[in-house]
């Protein structure tokens, strides 16, 4: 069984109403994260159980409820992280920065004039981003992020970008360590991941939408989200904090420690 991906403990307490067969969801018993004790290989999140391919089946499924709507509701109407994306990121990583999107897709998330890099796992879509990236100066690599990302330079990027990634990564401390060692001093990495704590996971239990069998490996609380990051050297502000409570996603943007 996997040891806990933030602080190694091997010691874990099931949910057995959030592990179905084969799957065992459970909880740390040294720092409380909640994550998948037996996930599979990355051969198979790439074949097998690609996000191209279950995506479509996960939203059959359901797993919102009225509380969904009304996050939704929320974040259009506050200020910050539910902003246009565009000046976001131009405001985090500089209006001409380099820009890492771990677990890129199709194609870049940073703007133009911003240089965009990727690393993706899906080998069609990481061609379409390399393109589409190669375009505006930058490329994308295929590979799991927490050993690719170490193929940078030190301080080679301005900002990274984490979008629905995190919570599909196995080696977690790995990658968010790789990306202190590829950020410049001063960079920054914005994270967004299912939000474990919130109140919709509370009320609808095993159909929340943030169970992904078997991609997603991580369950994070903002508590959890914030002693990972303290642990590969980032401080985390929470950037959703009107929304949080009842948000199914979780926002918060990661300073790495100037020299």
């Amino acid at each position: 069984m996997r040891a806990c991906p933030t602080c190694g403990t091997t010691i874990a307490i099931p949910w057995s109403r959030y592990s179905p067969t084969p799957w065992v969801v459970a909880k740390c018993v040294a720092c409380n994260l909640t994550y998948l004790r037996n996930p599979v290989p990355y051969e198979a999140l790439e074949e097998d159980f690609a996000w191209e391919k279950i995506h479509v089946e996960k939203r059959k499924l359901g797993g919102s409820t009225p509380l969904s709507a009304t996050a939704k509701k929320l974040r259009t109407a506050t200020i910050g992280i539910h902003r246009d994306k565009t000046r976001a990121y131009m405001d985090w990583f500089g209006r001409a920065g380099h820009v890492l999107d771990i677990g890129c897709g199709s194609r870049p998330r940073a703007p133009e004039p911003m240089v965009p890099y990727g690393i993706e796992i899906s080998r069609s879509l990481q061609a379409q981003a390399d393109a589409a990236m190669r375009a505006r100066g930058g490329y994308c690599v295929y590979g799991a992020g927490a050993e690719a990302i170490w193929d940078f330079d030190e301080g080679q990027f301005d900002g990274i970008i984490m979008f629905s990634y995190l919570e599909h990564e196995t080696d977690v401390m790995r990658v968010l360590r790789g990306a202190h060692h590829a950020l410049k001093s001063g960079g920054a990495a914005f994270v967004r991941v299912p939000n474990f704590g919130s109140l919709n996971r509370r009320v609808i239990g095993p159909k929340w939408c943030g169970f992904r069998y078997p991609d997603h490996v991580n369950y994070f609380t903002l508590a959890t989200l914030r002693d990972t990051a303290w642990r590969a050297g980032f401080t985390a502000t929470l950037l959703n904090r009107f929304t949080l409570p009842v948000d199914d996603n979780l926002s918060v943007l990661l300073r790495k420690a100037t020299a």
